[in-house]
């Protein structure tokens, strides 16, 4: 994966001799970054800056991103093919939830089965 991959690139058309801009998925108002840990240093700092700046620059052209603008990620903590995450972009994200196993692993797998199985909200 490439920052361009996320924010758009400059696409250049042979008939009219030009470029245009084909904006990323960025620009959408809700983006769900699944594992952001995993991806380059480069993707995370693409990412992390329009988090903070509230626009993308592609080529000599910026953008604003609309509003509302919300990133949700998750990380994996035990991957070992993971880039943490700088301390000072940390700070981007509001909220942090960590979610861990119950202590007995297998027990709490089944009783979250159950409850799926029989659509009780978990407590």
């Amino acid at each position: 994966m490439l920052p361009a991959d996320l924010i758009g690139t400059q696409v250049y058309s042979p008939a009219s001799g030009s470029f245009t801009i084909k904006k990323g998925p960025l620009f959408s108002n809700i983006i769900l970054a699944d594992e952001i840990n995993r991806a380059p240093a480069k993707v995370q700092s693409a990412l992390l800056e329009a988090m903070q700046e509230r626009q993308v620059t592609i080529g000599d052209q910026t953008f604003r991103l609309e509003e509302p603008f919300l990133v949700m990620a998750t990380q994996n903590p035990s991957s070992r093919r993971a880039h943490p995450l700088p301390e000072a972009q940390v700070d981007r994200f509001m909220l942090k939830l960590r979610v861990t196993y119950p202590p007995d692993k297998k027990r709490g797998k089944k009783e979250i089965m159950k409850r799926i199985a029989e659509r009780q909200p978990l407590r």
